[in-house]
């Protein structure tokens, strides 16, 4: 059915297939039903975020749907509901009510451990067109659909401020790792970059800054092979070490890269200040979709 919707409830509640005579009525309407949804989330997530602490603040909350991995159901999608929270995304099959609710998601995951993608046309897997999808620290996308390209580009900031703001409040991660057939430890330090030690003896065997680093490449299971610039020399060393967690590494480091990107952008360094004088990320900026009611466009 074409230019046509419905609204459905929490507890399950349907308004009905509702159908307009134009696309561009179906989609004023879509549009204003979905602000509203989002204003009141704006108004729960302020309520909210008073009994949780400045690090386990909420920066989204709201509706999609995931592509089932079912390979018999190809194109089939479920309604859950995603929520970023301190340093977590969490996935749940109907938004949290209480604190006990945050302790029973289906999954949750490290926002800097996970890699967020928005689709581009040729990414797409189906007819939908505001798609992103999540590939998390063992290496399996997830793939999601909102229902306007305006709650994708909340999504896709809401991401990057969550992760940034968990990147500086870590300041470095270390992962156990083994070079030479030696247990290593390689740290991702904010203001050093990259710092390799002996896990027995701590002694640290080499340290290079973010911009040292010219070039990576792994081999989708367990080995990175990092490229720096010696700062004197200028030559390329090569490193190559070995984890149990590459897709976690990969994207933690990703993170970092980011966050540092991130700090060269004066627009996001003046929100991200505003955020931090507050305690949280302004929801006027990091704003949140549907909460309570989920929106079906046909098209």
């Amino acid at each position: 059915m074409k230019n046509a919707f419905q609204v459905i409830a929490v507890d399950g509640v349907c308004s009905g297939v509702v159908q307009f005579p134009t696309a561009e009525d179906c989609l004023d309407w879509l549009q204003a039903i979905a602000g509203n949804i989002s204003n009141l989330t704006k108004h729960n997530v302020k309520k909210i975020n008073r009994n949780f602490p400045v690090n386990q603040q909420i920066i989204y909350m709201g509706w999609v749907d995931e592509k089932e991995q079912d390979s018999v159901q190809d194109r089939m999608y479920s309604p859950k509901f995603l929520a970023l929270r301190g340093s977590s995304l969490f996935k749940f099959s109907a938004p949290p009510v209480t604190t006990w609710d945050w302790t029973r998601a289906e999954k949750s995951f490290t926002v800097y451990e996970i890699m967020c993608k928005i689709l581009k046309d040729n990414d797409l897997l189906d007819k939908r067109k505001h798609c992103f999808s999540v590939q998390t620290e063992s290496g399996e996308d997830l793939f999601f659909s909102v229902e306007l390209d305006s709650e994708l580009l909340i999504w896709e900031k809401a991401f990057q401020m969550a992760t940034f703001l968990e990147v500086e409040r870590i300041q470095c991660k270390t992962y156990a790792c083994i070079m030479e057939s030696h247990l290593m430890g390689l740290t991702v330090d904010f203001s050093m970059g990259f710092v390799c030690f002996d896990a027995a003896s701590k002694a640290v065997l080499w340290r290079y800054k973010f911009s040292q680093l010219k070039g990576s490449s792994d081999d989708g299971k367990s080995k990175i092979k990092f490229l720096f610039q010696n700062q004197d020399s200028k030559s390329i060393e090569a490193k190559e070490l070995e984890f149990s967690n590459l897709f976690a590494v990969l994207h933690c480091i990703h993170a970092f890269f980011a966050a540092k990107v991130a700090c060269l952008d004066p627009m996001f360094v003046e929100s991200q200040g505003s955020a931090t004088t507050t305690g949280f990320p302004s929801l006027s900026t990091i704003s949140c979709n549907s909460q309570t009611p989920k929106l079906k466009y046909a098209t």
